[in-house]
């Protein structure tokens, strides 16, 4: 990934955010989700509640670790691939995806949660005992959440009334299981790889291409292990009445809707990461080698 990426990739940024934020200008130049300008107090509180700010000390001090990102797309239906997805040292769930019930296709083994609060899982069964929960931020009122989450408390009724989706109330976890994404991955994620334009303030707030959940975890997968795979990935625009999701109804033409994203940016990073051989793609969503179409 650094080679090739050189510059716009730092092979040294720390995965997830630490206590030691005071000194590091690059943390605040932009503000959620590329950083915490203006929300110093709000992370600095945070910090304070989390005892542990990288991996686990097995997993981190395991030889060769090797992760796979498993997406929400409908091509995992089906697939069967769920003892596979078993046997990686990390595994990286998005979001809601649920395992329950699909287990023979996605698997049960869940490392990290990675998601925001809109995302979460509202079933506690999706929260193994052991893994991991890593909070994207993205506005004032995330912070307010994770922090309740963190402390076991209710959330306010006039917090909750600022996510424009239900969220979860409680996520089964102690303080030592959180983590918080370190917003110069997204940065550099977005800015520097996929080279979207840099957010300007705008009116009623700020304009901003921001990448999916889904390719911030393949590239915190890059700093994490020595081997990434991906299952999962891959929107097909051209069929808009094929599933987008192995668990719901959606269909693919929902996309179009998503004008934060740029999913046509992403897939030709994901394309170029495959063909290079950073990445693995089990499903062939991204880049099929075994197909009769060029992609």
């Amino acid at each position: 990934m650094g080679k090739l990426f050189a510059e716009k990739y730092s092979m040294d940024i720390p995965p997830f955010v630490g206590k030691n934020i005071d000194d590091d200008e690059a943390l605040f130049k932009y503000g959620p989700p590329f950083g915490f300008h203006r929300f110093f107090d709000k992370i600095k509180n945070l910090l304070e509640l989390l005892p542990e700010h990288d991996l686990p000390e097995d997993l981190k001090s395991k030889h060769c670790k090797r992760c796979v990102v498993i997406g929400s797309g409908g091509i995992l239906y089906g697939s069967e691939l769920g003892h596979l997805l078993n046997q990686y040292d990390i595994v990286i769930r998005l979001n809601d995806a649920p395992v329950q019930g699909y287990t023979d296709h996605v698997g049960n083994k869940t490392t990290i949660r990675m998601t925001y609060p809109e995302g979460a899982p509202l079933s506690e069964h999706e929260y193994p005992p052991a893994s991991l929960f890593v909070a994207v931020l993205f506005k004032s009122v995330d912070f307010n959440w994770l922090q309740a989450m963190v402390k076991n408390e209710t959330l306010s009724l006039w917090i909750r009334l600022f996510f424009w989706k239900e969220v979860a109330k409680k996520i089964p976890f102690t303080s030592k299981q959180f983590r918080i994404l370190n917003p110069v991955i997204v940065k550099e994620t977005a800015l520097d790889i996929l080279e979207f334009p840099k957010p300007r303030s705008i009116f009623w707030g700020w304009d901003k291409n921001v990448p999916t959940i889904g390719v911030m975890a393949v590239v915190l997968a890059t700093h994490l292990c020595d081997e990434v795979s991906i299952a999962g990935f891959g929107y097909d625009l051209d069929q808009p009445s094929t599933p987008l999701h192995y668990y719901n109804n959606l269909c693919m033409a929902a996309m179009n809707r998503q004008t934060m994203h740029n999913v046509t940016g992403e897939t030709k990073l994901l394309q170029k990461l495959v063909k290079e051989k950073v990445v693995k793609d089990l499903t062939g969503g991204i880049h099929c080698e075994f197909c009769n179409k060029d992609s």
